[in-house]
């Protein structure tokens, strides 16, 4: 038999597949309308799904086993998103949802007040006036009491590093976006570099104590491996830790921070570019109070904590999967007070308004341990 005429066979039966696929997922619309009934009726039945990829495998055979296994199941998972998707349950997210929508938004603002972590230099207050060219920064000692100030109604904004791209994540900040009624409207990534500010005449051999933030230590690692009876000393911000250099008065004491800072506070750049990596970026997330959402978003970002069974993370991948979604962050994040228990931090690249969004949302509410929906914003970079 010649190439063409079997790749005419093979169009043939693809013809034939594409037919008995559109009418098994009409018959799915009708299974979704039975389940909206009653609601007794699981949307997930892992039983029936477990039966039905059994036979598969076995009527298959050895040799095809394994690949009509995985043809079959992600088959039922594209079946029970759009059963998802016509359902779209009165489930929490789907309120939030809901409240979100109503509340967007054309234009994000330029001004505001914006809660910030440090003093004056800090990498954070670069971050509120690339977002808010015309915002009044107030600045907070520490993290939390940004949330706070936000939560408060303070400010209107507030602006937490969520992770570096050498680095790493920011731990702490995950743990703050589970509080209630806080949404990320934006986000940006800022090119950070690192400096060596020190009191003027200076020499390096003089330098015994490093103020810095532990995120920016960990930037800058190889630098300070190399330096010899040095120690580091972890501050709330990097403009914090320039601060107290300079308040030091002291050639023995530097601060690892932004360059900005120097002349701020009237230290020297003792040598600059001393972070590990030229591409050290930061990612910054902008949040508020209340369910609040801007037109053209296109990240959605969710902290989910699913079943600790064999294949539950793959199975809420494959939910995203089939949708076409993208999913272009996967962080585990420990859970306080347990071994070796984590949650997951995801972004994807997608709208609410889009289709089948919101059905993922809920499917994935009903079928985590917990589900946390923290915004649908965009991102800047630079």
């Amino acid at each position: 038999m010649e190439l063409p005429e079997v790749r005419k066979q093979l169009d043939s039966i693809d013809s034939q597949l594409l037919d008995l696929f559109t009418q098994r997922m009409s018959l799915i619309d009708i299974v979704a309308d039975i389940k909206q009934k009653d609601p007794s009726r699981p949307l997930y039945d892992p039983v029936r799904e477990r039966e039905i990829l059994m036979r598969v495998r076995e009527k298959a055979g050895a040799e095809y086993g394994d690949a009509a296994h995985q043809l079959f199941r992600m088959m039922l998972e594209l079946s029970r998103a759009r059963q998802a998707a016509r359902l779209i349950p009165a489930t929490n997210v789907a309120a939030r949802v809901a409240a979100m929508c109503a509340h967007e938004q054309n234009v994000f603002p330029q001004s505001g007040r914006i809660a910030v972590s440090g003093v004056e230099g800090s990498h954070a207050g670069a971050a509120a006036d690339r977002l808010f060219p015309k915002g009044d920064i107030i600045f907070m000692d520490g993290f939390p009491a940004v949330v706070q100030a936000v939560k408060a109604g303070l400010c209107k904004f507030g602006i937490l590093p969520v992770e570096n791209s050498v680095h790493g994540a920011v731990r702490q900040v995950y743990d703050l976006l589970r509080e209630p009624d806080i949404t990320i409207v934006r986000s940006v990534r800022l090119l950070i570099r690192h400096v060596l500010l020190t009191q003027k005449h200076t020499k390096l051999s003089d330098i015994k104590t490093i103020y810095t933030h532990e995120q920016a230590a960990g930037q800058c690692s190889k630098f300070i491996s190399g330096l010899t009876d040095v120690d580091v000393i972890p501050c709330t911000s990097t403009a914090h830790a320039a601060q107290r250099a300079a308040e030091a008065h002291d050639k023995s004491v530097a601060a690892i921070a932004g360059d900005a800072c120097a002349k701020l506070y009237g230290l020297s750049v003792l040598m600059d570019e001393i972070q590990n990596e030229s591409n050290n970026d930061t990612r910054f997330l902008c949040i508020t109070k209340g369910a609040e959402f801007y037109a053209g978003a296109d990240r959605l970002s969710i902290l989910v904590n699913c079943a600790n069974s064999p294949g539950a993370l793959y199975q809420m991948i494959a939910k995203i999967s089939a949708l076409g979604i993208n999913m272009v962050k996967l962080e585990s994040i420990p859970i306080p007070g347990t071994n070796f228990a984590y949650r997951f931090f995801m972004d994807l690249e997608c709208n609410l308004h889009q289709e089948g969004v919101l059905g993922l949302l809920c499917e994935l509410e009903h079928s985590c341990d917990s589900f946390t929906l923290l915004g649908n914003y965009t991102e800047l970079i630079g």
